[in-house]
């Protein structure tokens, strides 16, 4: 890269100096290492260390024999996708069609805002153990109602494995709606409300303002907010543990939840590794096709 410049009426071309340096001079250069140095360390010691640890642990192919000899593998897979594929669109189409209600300028609408952000405010841990005491079959309190209102013995949730998987997606929509609803929300009201009204003026209702305004023009946004979730479900933990535990008989374990259990419970710490590994040729595409997804984004502004 090079700038011009013109000595006596001709132009000549001079190299440009980087922007990280320009301006630094002296004593500059030494305070900028100063600060930078810490990062760096903290980087490569949380960061980089972990990783190329990881890859080492789990280089071992007999590993991923092992692994793929065990049922239990298989089974975390469909549950993981299952977990994915309907908690991830699921939440998103809630946060979407909810974040169009919250655009209501009304007192009591503000205040119910407040109220339904409270469950993502909330710890991970006493959240999703509540939800695990609501569906114990025998002390819940849903069992509880139908029995006290209806004379009728509910289902014992946690000990079938689709009612089991429905609930640890049921609990992880509920804990993580409130967080997108709000990213989605703000979204929405970055819209210019000149756009609506000019739709107004050619004759739009209220359903064709959406799909010719409001869906355009938060589309990117939804598509970069369902990446990230799945990266974040790919690698949730919280709700399989404290609302089925896995079970019944590790039936409903995804594979974050199945990776701990082979490296802290089985005591295999490289097994558990390579399970968790397995996942990395889809979390990679996605945290790949995310940067490009917010690059073009940012080019946009």
């Amino acid at each position: 890269m090079s700038v011009s410049q013109t000595i006596g009426g001709i132009t000549a071309a001079r190299p440009a100096r980087s922007t990280w340096f320009r301006g630094l001079h002296g004593a500059d250069y030494v305070w900028a290492i100063a600060f930078a140095v810490p990062y760096v360390a903290l980087f490569l010691a949380f960061v980089v260390y972990p990783i190329c640890y990881g890859l080492w642990l789990g280089s071992d192919p007999e590993l991923y024999a092992q692994l793929f000899a065990d049922p239990r593998y298989f089974t975390a897979v469909i549950n993981t996708l299952i977990y994915v594929g309907v908690g991830v669109n699921l939440k998103m189409f809630l946060a979407f069609m909810l974040s169009g209600f919250f655009m209501r300028k009304r007192g009591w609408v503000k205040a119910l805002l407040v109220v339904f952000i409270l469950p993502w405010a909330t710890p991970a841990l006493p959240a999703y153990i509540s939800i695990h005491w609501l569906m114990n079959g025998q002390w819940g309190m849903f069992n509880n109602i139908l029995w006290l209102l209806f004379d009728i013995d509910g289902p014992v949730y946690l000990n079938s494995h689709w009612m089991g998987l429905a609930c640890n997606i049921g609990a992880y929509v509920w804990k993580n709606l409130p967080f997108w609803t709000v990213i989605l929300l703000a979204g929405r009201m970055s819209i210019p409300q000149e756009l609506y009204e000019a739709a107004a003026v050619d004759g739009a209702t209220g359903m064709r303002k959406f799909f010719h305004v409001t869906y355009p023009l938060m589309a990117n946004l939804y598509l970069v907010c369902i990446l990230l979730d799945t990266v974040f479900a790919l690698g949730d933990f919280n709700a399989t543990t404290f609302v089925s535990g896995g079970g019944p008989a590790m039936s409903t374990e995804v594979l974050a939840t199945l990776g701990i259990r082979y490296a802290y419970t089985v005591a295999l710490p490289r097994l558990g590794v390579a399970e968790v590994m397995t996942a990395l040729p889809v979390l990679i595409p996605l945290v790949y096709i995310l940067m490009r997804k917010l690059r073009v984004s940012e080019g946009q502004l």
